[in-house]
């Protein structure tokens, strides 16, 4: 799997493994084994000089596949987590949060795919050797519904249903504000941020992304609030709080996009994935997972009133 990347201004000028870095969340000596190994293209062709500036439109393309892993991930039994569902080819998981899903810069251990590699250690040689199993992922600070491949077929067929938007994903979340109609789509492209390259935002050289909403409930007190259900039609970093941010309702608590105020304080931003629909990857059998609101975040929204 290559991830492919746009240089937009804010990285202009900045040297090829540092973006290499930024892309595939690891360290810089990662990224330059990742270049000598051959795991880093520009432009389509392959690119090993780390130091090379790069220039605005410039693509470059990357294989974390080929990062360097230290005898890979190691299982570990303490590593808590839901399992919704069991196959032979197939877990679903309900992540709680606070967890990373898989190791990388900053998190080597202690990540959900630890853990599963504890319960399930027949997935170490599925999909990518840093994060064996993992089809999709959710921010460390969002709750809720995960799919791992635990066979081979099931990771190529799940990765390409995911791109191919099979997949059903619906979030629930709360936003700053009233919305103007009670249902819609943000479709907006998405990328880095041209100011701060740390953060993704509405960019016009970024990746189409849209995001359907509906208004599950207004609240009026102590503040305006809205709970809604957000549907991906894309799956791009941080999508749906970045398009809500766009549209002016920022998810409550999420300090990168502008949701941190007063009045309603949740202990995280207030997202979490709640519906996954799929076929199942070998039998095609159509499958759907629901996952209820976790205690934190179901105290914060019982406190509103309509």
């Amino acid at each position: 799997m290559t991830i492919e990347e746009t240089i937009p201004a804010a990285l202009a000028g900045e040297r090829l493994d540092r973006v290499v870095a930024l892309i595939a969340e690891c360290s810089r000596s990662d990224a330059a084994v990742l270049l000598a190994a051959g795991g880093v293209t520009l432009d389509g062709a392959p690119e090993s000089v780390g130091k090379l500036r790069l220039k605005v439109g410039q693509v470059v393309g990357v294989q974390p596949a080929l990062l360097p892993v230290e005898g890979g991930p190691q299982p570990d039994p303490s590593v808590e987590f839901t399992v919704v569902h069991a196959d032979d080819h197939l877990i679903i998981v309900d992540k709680p949060a606070g967890l990373v899903v898989h190791p990388g810069a900053g998190n080597p251990d202690g990540t959900l795919v630890n853990g599963l590699l504890a319960r399930f250690p027949e997935i170490v040689d599925v999909g990518e050797a840093h994060r064996p199993g993992i089809v999709h992922r959710l921010d460390i600070g969002t709750s809720g519904l995960l799919a791992v491949a635990r066979t081979q077929e099931a990771y190529h067929v799940l990765v390409d249903a995911l791109a191919s938007r099979d997949v059903g994903r619906v979030y629930r979340a709360l936003v700053w504000g009233h919305l103007a109609n009670p249902h819609g789509v943000v479709d907006a492209p998405i990328g880095r941020d041209h100011r701060d390259p740390m953060r993704m935002a509405v960019v016009v050289d970024g990746r189409p992304s849209r995001t359907r909403y509906r208004v599950l409930q207004e609240y009026r007190s102590p503040t305006a609030a809205s709970a809604l259900e957000c549907r991906l039609e894309s799956g791009r970093t941080h999508q749906i709080r970045v398009h809500l941010s766009a549209i002016g309702h920022p998810v409550v608590g999420d300090a990168t996009y502008g949701g941190v105020r007063t009045h309603i304080s949740p202990p995280r931003p207030f997202l979490h994935a709640a519906v996954l629909e799929l076929d199942h990857p070998v039998t095609r059998r159509p499958m759907r997972f629901e996952s209820v609101l976790p205690q934190d975040l179901a105290e914060v929204e019982a406190a509103l009133e309509a």
